[in-house]
């Protein structure tokens, strides 16, 4: 499994302003409520980026002392495919609740405070998730082995 690439969360960040503008314009135009994210949304967020970065600990462990520590390799699996999935998440959040934030700054009738507050607190929260998913996947990265120093991969070098 390959690392999160930069491009990746840079795409995803950019759908979720676009989704999260799309949503508060459609509501305010219909005369609904704009949308505004709960505290219980930021404080959500940034519990399941400490988990993520909980659960790679052992693996962690694994990784660096081979002989001392082992782990199941489906656990692994696991947290490396959880914390991918959560830097994603977290990316697609941020953008999101940032067009929440962006949006209620820019009426021309301010928000609430506390819708403002939450919703930044939102920001926060969703930055957390992508720091820690991004922070568990480093944590379940293999070291490169010891007998691929000395050796060249053929496939890759130009006949003479």
């Amino acid at each position: 499994m390959k690392r999160t690439r930069p491009f990746v969360l840079v795409l995803f960040a950019v759908v979720g302003v676009g989704a999260g503008l799309l949503l508060e314009v459609i509501l305010a135009s219909t005369g609904a409520a704009v949308a505004s994210a709960p505290f219980t949304l930021a404080l959500s967020l940034a519990v399941i980026g400490v988990l993520v970065v909980v659960f790679a600990v052992p693996v962690r462990r694994a990784v660096r002392d081979r002989e001392k520590h082992q782990v199941d390799p489906f656990y692994a699996t696991r947290v490396v495919i959880l914390a991918k999935a959560s830097s994603i998440a977290g990316s697609l959040l941020f953008g999101a609740t940032s067009a929440i934030v962006g949006y209620l700054l820019t009426r021309t009738v301010i928000a609430a405070v506390g819708s403002i507050f939450t919703s930044g607190a939102a920001v926060v929260g969703s930055v957390v998730l992508l720091v820690c998913g991004l922070v568990a996947e480093n944590m379940c990265s293999l070291p490169p082995d010891d007998d691929d120093k000395g050796e060249k991969n053929l496939a890759h070098e130009r006949p003479h």
